[in-house]
């Protein structure tokens, strides 16, 4: 089957014009490949299906370093594969090495490539921010969302906005609903846990109430979750670490290891430069060994 238009194969010949020319009138993702190199044959796919998405937004050009290599490593010194090279207006404007993650792949091509889904972002921010109209924001983006599924950073914003509105269960629904190498994004990854955590303090016992069962229980990993949810949600963060680290050191498999998870959430809330957070690392660090 012959390749779309907006894949096309490089050669020596053909590359000024296929790639220098075009990238005059548009971005040309450029992916230096060889069919000997198992990563290049797993992320060639993942490209094209990229570009099948993206729907001629971008040009993807396929050059074979086994047949040119030449052209890849003394013109543009490309010495290992896969290396993908975006050019704009005749020159490299980016390059990754090595098979990235999807999301990173988009991140680069949303450098480039306008996407429409952008605007509903635009006109969701006027209606929050302007018109204070959260609902209507939140609307907009779910609207995106459903126009435009793999756009990580559509669905981290509603999550955002929905965790305002203290809709906490759909907020981590959306996140769930990512792709595993999106979820794995630090800023995403945050979120979601945030998130679980604010959904599970909004169906918690009180204080006392989760107290008095750990006192009579101290194993019982499910109040000690549910009082760290609590207590994250009044931004009592070492509280909140106290009963996440006791987790760890009493029931590692709870929920798949969600006290130490809980752990490094809360550190990337408050930065590696928190005070906290070092002291707190190191509590874990001796927990988990």
């Amino acid at each position: 089957m012959a390749n779309p238009p907006y894949i096309q194969e490089a050669n020596p010949d053909n590359f000024k014009t296929l790639v220098l020319e075009n990238s005059e009138r548009g971005p040309v993702m450029v992916f230096y490949w060889s069919p000997r190199a198992g990563p290049c044959m797993k992320l060639m796919p993942r490209l094209i299906r990229l570009a099948d998405e993206y729907c001629g937004k971008f040009l993807l050009v396929l050059l074979d370093t086994d047949e040119y290599g030449r052209l890849a490593k003394e013109e543009y010194g490309v010495t290992s594969v896969p290396t993908v090279k975006f050019f704009r207006h005749g020159k490299v404007a980016n390059t990754i090495h090595g098979a990235e993650s999807d999301s990173e792949f988009r991140r680069m091509i949303d450098k480039f490539v306008p996407r429409e889904a952008s605007m509903a972002q635009v006109n969701a921010s006027r209606a929050y921010h302007q018109e204070g109209d959260l609902d209507q924001a939140c609307a907009l983006l779910a609207k995106a969302v459903l126009d435009d599924p793999g756009n990580a950073r559509i669905v981290l914003d509603l999550a955002k906005l929905l965790i305002l509105k203290g809709e906490y269960a759909r907020a981590e629904g959306v996140l769930q609903a990512l792709p595993d190498e999106a979820r794995e994004e630090p800023e995403i990854n945050t979120l979601l846990i945030h998130a679980g955590f604010l959904r599970v303090a909004q169906s918690a016992p009180g204080i006392e109430v989760l107290e008095r069962d750990i006192q009579a229980e101290p194993d019982k990993s499910v109040a000690r979750y549910q009082l760290s949810a609590v207590k994250l949600l009044q931004n009592d963060y070492a509280g909140a670490m106290d009963q996440l680290l006791e987790i760890v050191r009493r029931d590692r498999a709870f929920r798949e290891d969600a006290g130490r998870k809980g752990l490094l959430a809360i550190f990337n809330m408050l930065g590696n430069e928190h005070a906290m957070v070092a002291s707190y690392r190191s509590l874990l660090t001796d927990a988990l060994h």
